[in-house]
């Protein structure tokens, strides 16, 4: 039974796939293949196939012979048709080139040239319609013509009037009208024009030809505001020099023609695009006020390359100055004060790049000068300029460098051309003539007979009347920058400051400090710097003269030149004391003792007796200086002179001394003590110059007598005798007076055997030691 089931079921399959392989598109039998293929018994469904396949055959074949009469009947009708119809493409084949070849040409050439005919028609037609628009603007362009051509200007301007708001609207998208508007060509060339004479504007005339005539700028300028007179008034009103008569100024218009602007104006009104040619101006204008605004690199060189580039800039606003007021609305003062911004601010940045490459204080200058102009000028024409003088401000500073470097090698030359000797004067014009330069009232000098000397050397006036030039050319600056007389004064004041501080200052310093310099040298900048220093009021009273403003106004700057004196008179003297001292020390390199003599010589060591008449020579030189200037050098001489040679004494090279050596060396000292009490300066009170041999004296003494009872019983009390002995030298000297050799017996003349004196050294010493110990506790 199971059999059987699974044989129905797999025949009910089968029947399945065959009806769905006779029914189902042959794209999609797909499926329907699988699942034969997934079956089992495939010998027995294709048998099935094989008898499905056989039915269908049989039932075509019963349909085929059912219809085949009727399919013989129709291709026998066909075969008919077939031949009616080739006679029939025959006979329209020979129609068709009969009419070709006759008829149909002929007709073809009439029909073309009717085509022909009617087009001309129609074109001819529509020229007249638009010549009968045309012809009208064209008489009235040519009547235009002859006025215009004839000098008629006002009917010319009715006409062109009438052209404008009755004819040409209606002709505006012809060719002629087209090319109206490409007359932007002549804007550009104009544009280009302006560019290149933008210079000639702003420079024509020249400061250098333009005389003064003041009295006509405000009557002018308002006569004739489109024209360049501005800026040339205000140089010509800044040069008060010439008193000439005012030639005719050229205006802009002279110089270019500005009529391409104002047609391309009127085209684009005409046509409704006013605002498409005002935007297109002023966006070619704002290009080349960069061009012009940007200065050459070489610009700081020459004063020309700065005035070229201030009669560019003035140029260009002088243009749009004039556009400006010859025209409605092209230029706007709105659009001329955004150019000015700009033009201000980058104009202010190149000046002060290149200004600061400038070392010449005559360029700084006359740069000033061409800057106030500048400003006046463009102020004439409603521009703000204080950003300029403020500028102006800054530049001041560094004109003020470039002067003090300037200064500083004119004082060099000064100082080292001079022969550092007092001025002799040998009549009363050369007299006259230094007190005019340098102001110097002597009674007593004007009292003496010629030939005479001025204490001061050639450096004194010629310093001062430097001082003077510096003071003139700061006020040069300050003219014209619409500063106050307090405002100038502080200027002048401060950068004299700076002059008598720093420059001249260091100028000073350096002489004093240079290796070859001597004492006389020192001495006479001494003393031309106590002159230099007493002449600081007669500043004070040249700089008020010229500012008029008074020293003691509040507010107002001192000058610091009694300072800058003082500090290298000073100097100089700091100077003097070590260049002595050297001196000093020179001689004593000569010094000579022989440590282990016997006895004394007969008198001073030769190099002490030379160095005394070296300090005697010195000092009677000191006669012109201020007295405690020479007391000061003198004490400190003789102080360095005692200090040295108690150096020598002490010696760790002396290893002996012998009491005859000591002796000669008190000889030097007394030498010493002679030249103090001789009083090689005057102004010394009583033996106030022997003090600085005091510490020697006692020293000496207190080993030539032997006194050592006294040192030891009275050290330490104010009445001592010996109270500038310190205890530690006297034990270093004593050290030294030891008898270390027989053949050396310093003690002989004491009359006591060798064991007496070693132990009278040995107690002394001891003493000494005890001393020197107590004191440290």
């Amino acid at each position: 039974p199971m059999a059987e089931l699974e044989s129905l079921e797999t025949a009910a399959e089968h029947e399945r796939i065959l009806r769905e392989i006779e029914s189902t598109d042959t794209a999609c039998i797909g499926p329907t293949l699988r699942s034969v293929y997934d079956g089992e018994e495939h010998g027995r469904f294709m048998e099935k196939l094989e008898a499905r396949i056989r039915n269908h055959d049989r039932e075509i074949e019963k349909l085929c012979n059912f219809h085949y009469q009727g399919f013989v009947d129709s291709i026998t009708e066909l075969l008919k048709v077939r031949a009616e119809a080739q006679k029939l493409k025959n006979q329209v084949t020979d129609t068709n080139r009969k009419l070709q070849q006759n008829e149909g040409k002929e007709l073809l050439v009439a029909l073309e040239e009717l085509r022909q005919c009617r087009l001309q028609q129609r074109n001819i037609s529509a020229t007249v319609d638009k010549l009968t628009l045309c012809l009208p603007v064209l008489e009235m362009y040519s009547k235009l013509r002859e006025q215009m051509k004839s000098k008629r200007h006002y009917p010319a301007l009715k006409t062109l009037e009438h052209l404008e708001q009755t004819f040409l609207p209606q002709v505006s998208h012809y060719r002629f009208c087209q090319a109206m508007v490409r007359s932007m060509a002549d804007l550009k060339d104009f544009l280009e024009s302006i560019r290149k004479h933008s210079e000639r504007i702003g420079e024509t005339p020249s400061a250098s030809k333009q005389p003064e005539q003041k009295k006509y700028f405000p009557s002018v300028v308002k006569r004739r505001r489109n024209i360049v007179l501005g800026f040339f008034y205000c140089i010509v009103c800044r040069l008060r020099k010439s008193r000439l008569s005012l030639p005719q100024v050229p205006g802009a218009q002279e110089l270019v023609d500005f009529s391409p602007v104002y047609r391309c104006l009127h085209i684009y009104s005409v046509l409704g695009a006013r605002e498409t040619f005002e935007s297109y101006y002023r966006k070619q204008r704002r290009k080349q006020a960069r061009l012009v605004l940007q200065p050459p690199s070489n610009m700081h060189e020459t004063l020309e390359g700065y005035r070229r580039y201030f009669h560019q800039i003035v140029g260009f606003f002088v243009v749009e100055d004039h556009i400006l007021h010859t025209t409605q609305g092209l230029v706007s003062r709105a659009y001329l004060d955004e150019l000015w911004e700009m033009a201000l601010s980058k104009t202010i940045a190149a000046l002060r790049t290149h200004s600061s490459y400038c070392s010449d204080p005559s360029l700084v200058l006359d740069l000033k000068n061409l800057i106030v102009l500048f400003a006046d000028t463009l102020q004439g024409y409603g521009f703000p300029v204080n950003q300029l003088f403020e500028m102006l401000l800054e530049i001041q500073d560094q004109y003020s460098e470039t002067l003090l470097k300037k200064w500083a090698g004119v004082f060099r030359n000064i100082l080292d051309s001079d022969n550092y000797s007092p001025i002799p004067v040998s009549n009363e014009e050369v007299y006259k003539k230094i007190v005019g330069q340098f102001p110097f009232q002597d009674a007593e000098l004007e009292k003496q007979p010629f030939p005479k000397k001025f204490p001061f050397s050639e450096f004194v006036p010629r310093v001062f009347g430097q001082i003077q030039e510096f003071i003139h050319a700061c006020l040069k600056f300050s003219e014209d920058l619409h500063l106050s007389s307090t405002e100038v004064d502080d200027m002048i004041r401060k950068s004299t400051n700076l002059l008598l501080t720093r420059t001249l200052s260091n100028c000073l310093q350096n002489v004093i400090k240079r290796k070859n310099v001597g004492l006389t040298e020192l001495v006479q900048i001494i003393i031309n710097t106590t002159h230099l220093e007493k002449s600081c009021r007669f500043l004070e009273e040249f700089i008020t003269n010229i500012t008029n403003v008074l020293p003691d106004t509040v507010h107002t700057t001192k000058l610091y030149g009694t300072t800058t004196f003082k500090d290298a008179r000073h100097a100089a003297e700091e100077e003097i004391y070590t260049n002595l001292n050297q001196k000093i020390d020179q001689f004593l390199q000569l010094a000579d003792y022989d440590w282990l003599a016997p006895e004394p010589g007969s008198r001073a060591s030769d190099y002490l007796v030379d160095l005394i008449g070296f300090l005697r020579s010195t000092f009677a030189v000191f006669t012109h200086l201020p007295g405690k200037v020479a007391q000061t050098a003198c004490m400190s001489a003789c102080k360095h002179l005692s200090t040295s040679l108690l150096q020598l004494l002490l010696e760790a090279e002396v290893r002996q001394l012998t009491l005859g050596a000591l002796q000669q060396f008190n000889l030097d000292v007394e030498e010493c003590e002679q030249f103090a009490r001789s009083g090689p300066v005057p102004g010394f009170q009583g033996d106030t110059l022997q003090l600085a041999f005091i510490d020697l004296r006692q020293l000496l003494d207190l080993f030539i007598q032997w006194d050592w009872s006294t040192y030891l019983a009275d050290y330490g009390q104010p009445t001592c005798k010996y109270l500038r002995v310190n205890p530690t030298t006297a034990l270093v000297l004593l050290e030294k007076m030891r008898d270390t050799s027989r053949k050396n017996n310093v003690f002989a003349q004491f009359r006591k055997n060798e064991r007496d004196k070693q132990k009278l050294i040995d107690t002394v010493a001891k003493q000494l030691r005890g001393l020197i110990n107590s004191h440290h506790s």
